[in-house]
């Protein structure tokens, strides 16, 4: 099969990574010294799993040198998607597929309203890993795993390759859920509330769970999402939230969420596409948000500060 890997971040170069590294046609699209660095030397992945290289790796900053592929594996933050459609349309052929791999609930939807549904699919990932260097993607925590779904909830020949290509790796967990749209909303609940309690408390999770004012605020942001998605039509579970809380609680206490990551070193982050997106959607349903209204309100002006705006 051949893919192309719209992002060669901590994402999109391990899981590309890993289908190269099995001998697919995997084109890694990259950008500046890293894009450089892949050409010359490969493709080094370190990860907690065993340490691999893609030497050499295809690689390019131009989508339409690759032309249409059988699968895209779009791996950018969701600030940065709407850049991205514009430019892997070149990638994008009658039988190709779209899958977006990134935070939130927004972008696979921006991908459908591009694309169509006939040539989209939902999903995620979990894994912790970064750029560690130009042509370097390090992997230092969380076990991988990658699921992935048609929207209408239907089997189909495409998901069913895409299982298969990645179910060949022992140290990544692949899984086709009845209803992706669940899966999705159950990590979208999670990171919007680590994200956002994270970065405006600036604590480690294990600082922010275990003081009650702080965990007050966690849990009703948990709820908050949630409720959202119950209005959206998502068959989410009475006990999703304390699931979630539990997963949490077990999580090591240094984590950071990527988001929390950004805004502290005075990036441009994903506040809008994740605690944005909760205050806007709860506007639009009538649904009261206020844990993520606070938590926007309070981080808004790092963020323009960041974009460079007044």
């Amino acid at each position: 099969m051949k893919f192309a890997i719209f992002g060669t971040g901590g994402v999109g170069g391990y899981f590309g990574g890993k289908l190269a590294q099995a001998g697919d046609d995997v084109t890694f699209i990259a950008r500046d010294g890293h894009l450089s660095a892949i050409r010359e030397h490969g493709l080094r992945v370190e990860s907690i799993n065993g340490d691999f290289t893609v030497k050499p790796a295809q690689a390019t900053d131009d989508p339409a040198s690759i032309g249409a592929v059988d699968y895209v594996l779009v791996c950018v933050k969701g600030w940065q998607l709407p850049d991205a459609i514009e430019q892997m349309k070149p990638l994008v052929g009658k039988q190709t597929t779209v899958l977006w791999l990134g935070n939130g609930i927004e972008g696979t939807d921006m991908v459908v309203e591009a694309f169509g549904r006939e040539r989209s699919i939902g999903g995620l990932c979990r894994i912790s890993s970064f750029v560690g260097g130009a042509g370097v993607i390090r992997h230092v925590g969380v076990s991988p795993s990658i699921a992935f779904g048609e929207l209408d909830r239907s089997q189909s020949p495409r998901v069913e390759a895409l299982r298969a290509a990645f179910a060949r790796f022992a140290d990544v967990r692949v899984e086709v859920p009845a209803d992706i749209h669940v899966t999705m909303w159950e990590k979208f609940i999670f990171i919007a509330a680590v994200s956002g309690v994270g970065t405006v408390t600036r604590q480690t999770i294990g600082g922010y769970r275990s003081i009650p004012e702080t965990r007050a605020l966690l849990i009703a942001a948990l709820d908050e999402t949630a409720a959202l998605g119950r209005a959206r039509g998502v068959a989410l579970d009475a006990d999703v939230t304390k699931r979630i809380l539990a997963n949490i609680d077990a999580a090591a206490t240094g984590v950071v969420p990527s988001m929390q990551k950004d805004m502290t070193e005075g990036r441009p982050s994903e506040l809008e596409t994740q605690t944005g997106y909760v205050t806007r959607l709860g506007r639009a349903l009538g649904i009261a948000t206020p844990a993520h209204d606070f938590i926007y309100a309070a981080l808004l002006p790092q963020e323009k500060k960041a974009r460079g705006a007044n």
